[in-house]
Parts: C-alpha cells; structure tokens; sequence
C-alpha cells in the first residue's frame, strides 16, 4: 500500500508538472497572438457591422452589384471634344516640367530624352519635341522660376510633372504653380520625388515617403501618381525608374479643357528675326519683323488675327502658312510594336542638339568630321585652262 501510495504521488506530480508546462505554453502563444493581432489592428476589426459583414449570401452579392453601380457612376463625366486632334495629325502634347531651384529638373529632362530617342543633351533651353511612339509625340519643356512663366505654361501644359526635393519637401513654387492651374484649368500632374539617396535610414525614407504622399493627394487628388527617383548615375537617374515615368507618360490620356478648345495657341519652337540689317543699323529702336515656328495646338489659326504675345501686347498677325512637320510621326508599316532608332526623332532648335542650330545671327548646319569630304587639287588642274598652268606660283600636290 505504501508502494502504491508513493507511485500515485509520483504520478500526481508528474502531472501537475506536465499541466503547468502546457499551461505556461499555451499562455505565451497566447500572448504571441495578441500581439500579432494588435500590431495588424486586427483587435476591433468584427466592431465595424458596416464594414466587416458577410462575404456571401444574397443581401452581400447586392451590396457588391449596389457599390459596383455607384463607382461605375463616379466614373461618368460630360465628354467634350478635343479640337485640336481633329486635324490628320495632332499636335504633340506639352509636358511642363515645374519645380524650384535645385530639384533636378535639367536632369529629369536630359534622361527622359536619353531614354526616348539614346541620344544626349546638354542644355535644355526651349521646347525639345521627340517622337515617343507610332502616334504620339511629346513636347519637354523646363518652366523657369518666374510668376509670369509660370503663369503662360500653367495655360497650355498637357502634363504637369512636378519636382520635389525629397529631403527637403514642398516648396512655395510647387504650390504657386497648383494654384495658377487651379484658375486656368486643371491639367494631368504627376509627382517626381528626388534627392532620395540623402536618406541612409530606409525607416526615415519611408516615413518621408508616406508624409509626402498624404501631402501630395491631398493639393491634387488622392491616388494621383507619385514617383520616387533616387540617385544619379553617369549624370543621369537610373534608367529604370525613368521607364517607369516615361510609360505613364507615354500612355496617360488628357482631358480637353474649355479654354483650349475655344482659343488657338502656338508655343514658339524657334524665333527668327528677319528685320532688315541696314534698318536696324540706321535706328536700333525700330519696330521689328519676328517669325515665329511651333505647332498650332486648340483651334484653327486665321490669318489676319489679333494675337497676343505674353510681354509686348497684342498685335495682329501679317501672315500664317503651313510648313513642313520637322518632327513627323513614323509611316505605318504593317503591325509593329516599337519604332526603328532612325524613327525616334528630335527637334530642339534651342538646344543646340542635331545638325541644324539657330542662333541670333545665322544658321549653322554641323556635319560630322567623317562625312567631310574634300576635293583634291587635281579636279581643280584638269578643269583649269591651260591644264592648269597658269602664272601664278605654287608648290605640291593635292
């Protein structure tokens, strides 16, 4: 009987132990859980009747069709006709580039055209227009830090991009720029965040992200596009976050504004004085004849009518012909999904980019030193009289 005695405490104990083993186990996962489920927000999730009620049956399949009706409702909008594609071809779509000083717009600009058409550029000064697929083209443009600037590009832009400095935040440009849009109409804008290699906390990083994000749905729209463009590499950001910018902004749609399509407008691709020399010799202040170069983008342009020009005035206009497209779209081949390189065209008069550079007094036209030929001095001999014997002097041979 002790025997047994003793055995039944043993297992007694035994089993006690066991039970509070468990028990401290069970409690520790327990406690594993609930933290899980805290750090989730996954505590008061079944609080909310409105938001979590049942995935199935027939009262949810019609709350699902009832809220598929209301965003398919969101989405209507009166349709208005965009004038200025109802010519054969349309005019490229403007891209305002907008951002304070030191952001990185020259760059942006520079590696967009580097990926668009592999070739580099310099300076960016005017319009650059680039052929950026089989039926559209885009027109870059950098807006300068002046009011009235700002002001003339918030009219005409197509596609706002603009430029944050991500470790330094929005600036009074940014918000002096949305509020001229705000008056003359609200064109497309996407956000470019720079500067973002600064950051060497990745916690930091994101929270910069995110604050900056909130900041920029709530000035535009929520949900509007934001990239992130970190570090410089060979003087230009990585190339595939700018294939990322540049496919939304090869595919986004643009919605035609009033003001627009009632009024004809023409940025200036090139400007050319052609006022008499010997008049502007004799009298530096007098009036001068100016011919002006762009795409017509609105309505039709008339000749003999009133323009304004942002600076002098209003005059009205001496002449309007047609000139030959200098950055035509490519020819329809058949089925094809990219463009051949000799298709992917530039102009960029002001820049100094290509075989043809304008400046205040002439036009010159670079040729490249392997296709400069020269005539030798025999041609010239044998086409002489004389076969070129003649009185003068000279030594050696061509």
């Amino acid at each position: 009987k002790e025997r047994l005695s003793q055995q039944d405490e043993a297992g007694s104990r035994a089993a006690l132990v066991t039970a509070m083993v468990i028990k401290a186990k069970g409690g520790k996962a327990a406690k594993g859980k609930g933290a899980k489920a805290a750090r989730r927000g996954d505590g008061n999730r079944r609080n909310n009747p409105r938001a979590f009620k049942a995935a199935s049956g027939p009262k949810a399949m019609q709350r699902k069709a009832h809220r598929a009706l209301e965003k398919q409702e969101r989405q209507y909008h009166v349709q208005l006709t965009d004038r200025s594609v109802e010519a054969a071809t349309p005019p490229p779509a403007v891209v305002v580039v907008v951002g304070p000083e030191g952001v990185g717009k020259t760059t942006l600009i520079r590696s967009l055209v580097k990926h668009w058409t592999k070739q580099n550029i310099n300076t960016s000064s005017g319009p650059i227009t680039i052929v950026t697929g089989k039926s559209r083209r885009v027109t870059l443009i950098e807006c300068p830090n002046e009011l009235n600037a700002m002001c003339d590009l918030a009219k005409i832009a197509d596609l706002v991009l603009l430029v944050v400095d991500g470790s330094f935040g929005f600036e009074m440009e940014t918000f002096e720029f949305l509020n001229m849009c705000q008056v003359h109409g609200f064109p497309r804008v996407m956000g470019v965040l720079t500067h973002l290699d600064s950051f060497t906390n990745i916690a930091t990083l994101r929270r910069q992200k995110k604050v900056l994000k909130h900041r920029f749905w709530t000035d535009i729209y929520e949900g509007c596009k934001l990239f992130y463009l970190s570090g410089l590499k060979y003087g230009r950001y990585p190339k595939q976050e700018v294939q990322n910018l540049a496919r939304f902004i090869s595919v986004i749609k643009f919605r035609p504004l009033i003001w627009r399509n009632s009024h004809p407008f023409v940025l200036a691709d090139r400007i050319e004085d052609v006022t008499s020399p010997s008049a502007v010799q004799r009298d530096p202040t007098t009036s001068r004849s100016v011919c002006m170069f762009g795409f017509v983008r609105g309505t039709f342009l008339k000749p003999g009518m009133k323009v304004h020009i942002p600076g002098l005035g209003d005059y009205f206009m001496a002449e309007v012909s047609a000139l030959d497209d200098p950055c035509p779209l490519p020819e329809r081949q058949g089925l094809r999904r990219r463009l051949n390189v000799k298709e992917k065209l530039i102009f960029a008069p002001m820049s100094n980019l290509g075989d043809v550079t304008y400046d205040a007094d002439a036009v010159y036209v670079n040729i490249p030193d392997a296709a400069v030929r020269f005539s030798q001095r025999k041609s010239f001999a044998a086409d002489a009289p004389n076969g070129g014997e003649g009185e003068g002097e000279g030594e050696g041979e061509g």
